[in-house]
């Protein structure tokens, strides 16, 4: 069965973005972003929500045809438009680039995704994570810790009720710092305590859990600083 791997950049105290949505604290050079592209690129789907999905649409469909982009880009904005995408939205009428809309997050349906034969299936964005992680559907956790405190921001993890036994499999420290933390489902068993859609905010909705990230607008800045970030953003998103 394929997996749901949330593959995510954060601080060293766990913040995804700054508390003004900044991301230019992401460290992203070659080395890194060739990983990305390795990781993803064997990836059978991309889940993501709405705002995630407008932010990489807004620019990697084109990222190639700039002449200054570095050769990691080029490969992942091939890698982008090509891989088939499931955006979970209330709200997006249609969606380009191999991608499907779907208006729900129904766990039946997630492990019938599963179920199809294919690569695992990328998981990006916080919001989206903790809608997933609400109904225990995440089987991996690739976590990107990057070498700055931020103080404050917005978290990886909400507060919530769920505790999740996780094992540490591997780990990879590249040039610039960064350090890959990553955890799975321990062989004999996962503990999870006190699970319940009340536990977390939002509930059993899915706008991007809750679909909170309707709430989020992408902004120019942090469209136009997702060049080389956006690969995390899905984290990102989406990628990492």
């Amino acid at each position: 069965m394929r997996k749901i791997i949330l593959m995510m950049s954060v601080s060293v105290d766990g913040f995804i973005e700054g508390p003004h949505r900044e991301i230019d604290w992401h460290l992203v050079d070659d080395e890194l972003h060739s990983h990305f592209n390795e990781q993803l690129s064997a990836m059978g789907a991309f889940l993501d929500g709405r705002v995630t999905y407008e932010l990489m649409a807004g620019f990697w469909p084109t990222a190639d045809a700039d002449p200054s982009s570095s050769e990691p880009v080029v490969e992942f904005a091939r890698i982008w438009r090509e891989m088939p995408k499931i955006v979970f939205s209330r709200t997006l009428v249609r969606a380009d680039w191999n991608s499907t809309v779907v208006r729900e997050l129904v766990p039946e349906k997630i492990m019938e995704l599963k179920a199809q034969p294919g690569g695992d299936l990328a998981l990006g964005g916080a919001d989206l994570a903790a809608a997933f992680m609400r109904h225990d559907l995440i089987d991996e956790y690739r976590i990107y810790v990057h070498p700055i405190v931020l103080g404050q921001g917005k978290p990886l993890f909400r507060r919530s009720a769920a505790q999740i036994t996780l094992q540490l499999t591997a780990t990879r420290t590249f040039g610039n710092g960064v350090v890959l933390l990553h955890y799975q489902r321990p062989t004999s068993s996962t503990s999870i305590s006190g699970r319940t859609a009340a536990a977390a905010p939002g509930g059993g909705d899915t706008e991007e859990g809750a679909m909170t990230r309707n709430a989020r607008q992408p902004s120019p800045r942090v469209r136009g600083s997702r060049s080389a970030p956006d690969v995390q953003a899905r984290s990102r998103p989406c990628v990492p």
